[in-house]
């Protein structure tokens, strides 16, 4: 659906111009028809104090080598993550019964950044969700990052969890949609 044409300079480029972007990729615990084609389904509860834990490392980051996908043509594998946080979801109203989830139908990341290397969220994603079940440390996720090497970090996550969620540009105001030419 088409909501907003706002009119831009005939240079501008939708990729190239933006200066942030934001993901969101949702873990639902659980199954549901209703939302089995939007997100991954954790067969256990995710320990999200660790995973966020383990995000922030990301603010402090700024080579994602092994985070990107390998024998691609980019340049640089520098990153400035400005955001990346886990948040419970709550899909209903609690269909689970007792001793089930409890108030959690799951949980969403949610990471901003000035680019996003190809399968770099995804990659990202694999790795935090091995924190969040306790085969992977603190420590051994800064490791990951250090070796700036794809194949010692976790398995990339489906696609099909993955929104890309906003996109912000210097001349369009985000308040009013308005360019600010």
């Amino acid at each position: 659906a088409v909501y907003d044409i706002i009119p831009v300079s005939p240079e501008a480029h939708a990729r190239f111009d933006a200066t942030e972007r934001t993901y969101k990729y949702f873990v639902a615990y659980g199954k549901s028809p209703f939302f089995s084609d939007l997100s991954w389904q954790s067969p256990s509860l995710l320990d999200l104090e660790n995973m966020n834990a383990a995000a922030e490392i990301l603010l402090t980051t700024s080579d994602f080598s092994s985070f990107a996908k390998l024998h691609s043509d980019t340049k640089t594998n520098i990153c400035d993550v400005r955001k990346a946080i886990w948040t419970p979801l709550h899909f209903t109203d609690n269909p689970y019964p007792p001793g089930g989830f409890g108030s959690r139908d799951g949980i969403v990341l949610t990471i901003s950044a000035d680019r996003f290397l190809r399968n770099m969220v995804r990659a990202v994603v694999g790795t935090l969700v091995d924190v969040g079940r306790g085969k992977l440390t603190l420590s051994g996720f800064r490791s990951i990052i250090e070796a700036k090497d794809r194949c010692v970090a976790g398995t990339s996550m489906p696609a099909k969890a993955l929104f890309l969620w906003n996109v912000k540009y210097p001349y369009i105001d985000p308040h009013s949609h308005i360019p600010t030419l």
